[in-house]
């Protein structure tokens, strides 16, 4: 099984929590992707914090370990999701909305701990590292 990383798995693995590293190490590091929205989320943070190039160098050796999907294949399910979502009332976030069409659009199952807010887009496997 191959497995998308959300942000806030990414974030919990630099800080440390919920021994997302031996989670990593357990499903191989060569089967876990990060999608292109989920690195500018990264790199946004690295350069808001504190300690700017202690976080940028972080996200760069994580660069080094796993690939990053692009967002080109999910565009199309994408707008199908987000004009369904719409209609329905229940739109999530754009950037979350992508990552997990980028999920769905490869055959990945999306590793975050806000299942409840991803389970509303179709056809998505959800795991939750945090529990």
């Amino acid at each position: 099984m191959s497995y998308l990383l959300d942000t806030n798995i990414v974030i919990f693995f630099f800080k440390g929590r919920f021994d997302i590293d031996e989670k990593l190490d357990a499903v191989g590091i060569e089967n876990c992707f990060i999608s292109e929205i989920t690195l500018a989320e990264l790199k946004y943070g690295a350069f808001f914090s504190q300690q700017p190039e202690k976080h940028i160098t972080e996200v760069e050796g994580l660069l080094k370990e796993i690939a990053v999907i692009p967002i080109t294949s999910s565009i199309d399910l994408y707008a199908e999701e987000k004009a369904r979502l719409r209609k329905a009332g229940t739109l999530i976030d754009d950037f979350d909305l992508l990552i997990g069409c980028t999920a769905i659009a490869n055959g990945l199952t999306l590793v975050t701990n806000n299942t409840k807010h991803f389970n509303r887009l179709q056809n998505i496997r959800l795991e939750d590292w945090t529990k």
